[in-house]
C-alpha cells in the first residue's frame, strides 16, 4: 500500500468516526428530548425559585363623620395541592372526592358534580400539587369551603389553598366617587384620594418565595409568607357622606330637567376651606349622568358673571368706585373697539350696587375701562392680589391651570380689558372662583380648599392638615363689608331674588357665560350657566358653587343653577343642627307628642336625639311616636344585607335610597315624603340589581 492509499483510508476512516459520533449525539438528543424529557423539565422546573411581591391590604378612606368611603375586602383564589399529606391515601381521596364534587358543585353552581369529580380525579393522577379550583372567592364563603369533605381534614391536611389578594369597593357606590378616585400604576394613573395619597395608602408590600411547577405555574414554596407585608393608613377626608349625597341628587336632578351636557357642585366650610361635598356628572352615550371628569377641580374656563365679584372688588379697593357711584347704563348697550356689550334689560342710571345686583355688563365694563384704560396693568395687579392667577395647590392632582392675563401677554389686545371685567378672556377652575367668595364669605381671609383632615395608622395619627391660609386679609374690611352687602343684595333685589328661602338669608351671584369652542369661537351658541354664594348670610357657614355646561332648556344662572344652590342650602342649613341656635331652648316634658319622624339608622337618630337632648334607650318594632323623659324613647333600627330587600316604609327618600341601593337593588321613585309602600316586600332574597319601586306620601 502506497502512502497515498494510507493516507485516504485514515480519511475515510475519520470521517465516518466523525458520521458515527454526530448520529450518536443526535439519538441522545432524540432520547432527552422525547423519552426523558418531561423528567428533566420537572427538574429544571422545581430548581426554579423567585421571590414575588405580597400585596399590602391598603388603608381605608373615610368620610368626616367616620363612614367608610372605601375599603379593601379580602378576596381568594382556591387551589387544592391533590397529594397533601391527608390525602396521600388512594382509599381516603378516592371515598370522599365524590363528595367534595356534589358540594362544589352545589355551591358555586358553575360545573356539574360530574364535572368536578372528573377534574379532581384528572388532577389527581397528574399529582397536581397547584389545581385551580375557583377565582375571587369571598371571605365567607371561605369560611364554607373550609368545612367540606377534604377540605375539613385540616389546613395542611386537607390541600385547600386559600391565595389572597384585596378588592378595593366603595361602600356607598358612586358617592363622591371621583373624589375618592383610583390608581392605575402600570399606567401612572392617579385620580382623586386614592392617587394622591397612594403612598400612605398602599403600605408595604411583603415577599414570597415560589416554585416554578409543570405548565408555567408558580406554586408558594411555604405555606407563609416569608416577609409579611405591612398594611396602609387610613385617609379621614373632609367629605360629609349626607351632604354629599344631597349635592348629587340635587344636580343630577337639575341637569336631567335642563338636558345639560355636564355639571358641578362644590359645598365648602367657610372657616377651614374643608370640602363637605363636590360631585361632578357627565352625560354619556346612553344619556345617563355618571361621574367621568372633575369639573370642579380641573376644568379651566371663562367663568361669565361669577367673576364681576373680582372686578367690584379690585376697584372699590382702589378707590375708583363706591357703592353708591351712579353708573349710565343707556339702553343696554355698550361699544368697546371690535365688540357691543349688551345687558338683558335697558337699565338706565344704577349705581353699583344696583348695577351688580342685576349683573350689568354694561356698567362692570363701563366701570373698569373708563378707570383702567390708561393704565390696565393695575387691574390685572389688583387681580393678581387676589391669588387668582395662583394654582391653590390642592390635596388631590389634576387642578386647572387659571389664567389672568396681564398687557405683557402676548394675546393681549384693546378688547381684553373691557372682556375680562365681566369674565371673559380668563380661565378659572369653579373651585378656584369658590375660593374667593369664600375669603369674602370669611371677612377677606382667604383659605385653601381641604379635602384630607388627618392620616392615621393603627389608629395612631401619622400627619394631621390645619386650615391653610392662602391670605389674611385679601382687601379691607370696609371693601369687603360692601361686597357682602351687594351679595346679599342680588339675594334680596337682584337676579337671585326668587331662590330666597324666608327661613334664612343667602348671598350670592349668577353667572351665565357664552362657551367657546376651539374651532367655532361663539358661534355655537352654547352656554355656562352658574351660582356662587355662601349661607347663612349673616353669620357664613357654607359657601358654595354650582356649574351647569351646555343646558337646552334655558341658560340664565338664576334658572339654571340657581335651584341647585337653593335646594342643597335648604337641605344643609335643615340637617346642620348647629345652625339652629332654638334648640338649644327646646324641652320636652314626659308623654309629650314627638314631632314626626322617619324610621332609619339608629345611629343617625341618636345623633338628632342627642342634639335635641332627647333620651333614647331600649330597641322596639315600634315607630318612635311619643318621648318619655324618664324612661326614653324607643326606636328600630333597619339592617342591611346585600341581596335581602330591606323594609323602607316609613323612611325618608335619603335614607330608603340607601338602604336599597346597598342590598344591591336599583330604586325607582314615584311621590314625595315619607315611603308607604314597596314594589317587594321586605325581607325576601331577590336577585341583586332587580328594580324596586318605591312610593312616597
Amino acid at each position: 500500500m502506497n502512502i497515498r492509499t494510507d493516507i485516504l483510508l485514515r480519511v475515510y476512516l475519520s470521517f465516518g468516526l466523525i458520521v458515527l459520533i454526530a448520529i450518536a449525539v443526535l439519538a441522545k438528543l432524540v432520547h432527552l428530548q422525547y423519552v426523558e424529557g418531561a423528567q428533566w423539565r420537572a427538574v429544571a422546573d422545581s430548581l426554579s425559585t423567585r421571590y414575588v411581591d405580597v400585596e399590602a391590604v391598603r388603608g381605608n378612606i373615610f368620610s368626616n363623620d367616620g363612614s367608610l368611603l372605601a375599603t379593601s375586602v379580602p378576596e381568594y383564589d382556591l387551589r387544592m395541592d391533590l397529594m397533601a399529606p391527608g390525602i396521600e391515601d388512594d382509599d381516603v381521596f378516592y371515598s370522599k372526592v365524590d363528595s367534595l364534587a356534589f358540594k362544589l358543585s352545589a355551591f358555586f353552581k358553575d360545573k356539574s358534580s360530574a364535572q368536578y369529580s372528573r377534574l379532581l380525579k384528572e388532577a389527581r393522577k397528574k399529582k397536581s400539587r397547584y389545581y385551580l379550583i375557583k377565582r375571587d372567592v369571598g371571605h365567607q364563603a371561605l369560611k364554607q369551603v373550609r368545612a367540606f369533605p377534604i377540605f375539613n381534614l385540616g389546613k395542611y391536611k386537607g390541600g385547600l389553598i386559600a391565595e389572597r389578594k384585596n378588592k378595593r369597593i366603595l361602600p356607598f357606590r358612586n358617592l363622591a366617587a371621583r373624589t375618592i378616585g383610583y390608581k392605575i400604576p402600570e399606567e401612572d394613573v392617579h385620580v382623586g384620594l386614592e392617587g394622591a395619597y397612594g403612598e400612605y395608602i398602599d403600605g408595604k408590600s411583603g415577599k414570597r418565595l415560589v416554585q416554578r411547577i409543570a405548565g408555567g405555574v408558580w406554586m408558594p414554596v411555604n405555606r407563609e409568607i416569608e416577609v409579611a407585608p405591612v398594611d396602609g393608613a387610613d385617609i379621614i377626608s373632609t367629605i360629609d357622606v349626607n351632604m354629599q349625597d344631597m349635592a348629587q341628587r340635587a344636580l343630577e336632578k337639575q341637569l336631567i330637567a335642563s338636558d345639560a351636557d355636564n355639571g358641578c357642585v362644590i359645598l365648602m366650610e367657610v372657616a377651614t376651606g374643608e370640602i363637605r361635598a363636590v360631585a361632578n356628572f357627565t352625560r354619556d352615550s346612553e344619556g345617563v349622568y355618571r361621574e367621568k371628569f372633575n369639573y370642579a377641580i380641573a376644568q379651566s374656563a371663562e367663568p361669565g358673571s361669577t367673576f364681576k365679584l373680582a372686578s367690584y372688588l379690585v376697584a372699590l379697593e382702589d378707590g375708583k368706585i363706591d357703592t353708591n357711584t351712579i353708573v349710565e347704563t343707556g339702553n343696554g348697550t355698550y361699544q368697546v373697539p371690535g365688540h357691543t356689550i349688551r345687558d338683558t334689560h335697558a337699565y338706565g342710571k344704577v349705581t353699583v350696587k344696583q348695577a351688580f345686583e342685576l349683573s350689568s355688563n354694561v356698567a362692570i365694563t363701563k366701570l373698569i375701562n373708563t378707570h383702567y384704560h390708561d393704565n390696565p396693568a393695575a387691574f390685572t395687579k389688583g387681580l393678581h392680589k387676589l391669588h387668582l392667577n395662583e394654582p391653590l395647590g390642592l390635596q388631590i392632582p389634576g387642578e386647572g391651570k387659571p389664567l389672568i392675563k396681564t398687557p405683557e401677554n402676548r394675546s393681549w389686545s384693546k378688547l381684553s380689558l373691557p372682556q375680562m371685567a365681566y369674565g371673559y378672556e380668563l380661565l378659572l377652575t369653579p373651585l378656584q372662583t369658590l375660593t374667593l367668595y369664600n375669603a369674602v364669605a370669611n371677612d377677606g381671609r382667604m383659605v385653601a380648599p381641604l379635602f384630607v383632615k388627618e392620616i392615621r395608622h393603627v389608629g395612631n395619627t401619622v400627619e394631621r392638615f390645619e386650615p391653610r391660609i392662602i391670605d389674611e386679609h385679601i382687601a379691607s374690611d370696609r371693601t369687603i363689608s360692601k361686597l357682602q352687602a351687594m351679595l346679599e343684595g342680588v339675594m334680596i333685589e337682584g337676579t337671585g331674588k326668587r331662590l330666597r328661602n324666608p327661613q334664612f338669608a343667602m348671598a350670592g351671584k349668577t353667572g351665565t357665560a357664552q362657551m367657546a369652542d376651539d374651532a367655532n369661537g361663539y358661534r355655537d351658541r352654547k352656554y355656562q350657566s352658574s351660582f356662587a354664594g355662601y349661607f347663612p348670610a349673616d353669620n357664613p357657614k357654607y359657601s358654595m358653587i354650582v356649574v351647569v355646561r351646555n343646558p337646552r332648556n334655558g341658560y340664565y344662572g338664576a334658572s339654571i343653577a340657581g335651584p341647585v344652590f337653593r335646594e342643597l342650602a335648604d337641605m344643609v342649613f335643615a340637617n346642620d343642627l348647629n345652625l339652629h341656635d332654638d334648640f338649644e331652648q327646646m324641652r320636652f316634658v314626659g308623654n309629650t307628642e314627638l314631632p314626626s319622624s322617619l324610621k332609619g339608622s339608629k345611629a343617625a337618630t341618636l345623633r338628632v336625639f342627642d342634639a335635641l337632648g332627647v333620651k333614647a334607650t331600649y330597641a322596639s318594632s315600634d315607630p318612635i311616636r311619643h318621648v318619655d323623659t324618664v324612661k326614653g324613647v324607643a326606636f328600630a333600627d333597619e339592617q342591611i344585607s346585600e341581596g335581602v330587600v330591606p323594609d323602607v316604609k316609613g323612611m325618608g327618600l335619603i335614607d330608603a335610597l340607601y338602604a336599597l341601593e346597598n342590598s344591591g337593588y336599583r330604586t325607582k321613585v314615584n311621590g314625595k315624603g315619607k315611603v308607604v309602600a314597596q314594589s317587594l316586600p321586605g325581607g325576601q332574597r331577590i336577585k341583586i340589581g332587580t328594580p324596586i319601586l318605591i312610593e312616597l306620601k
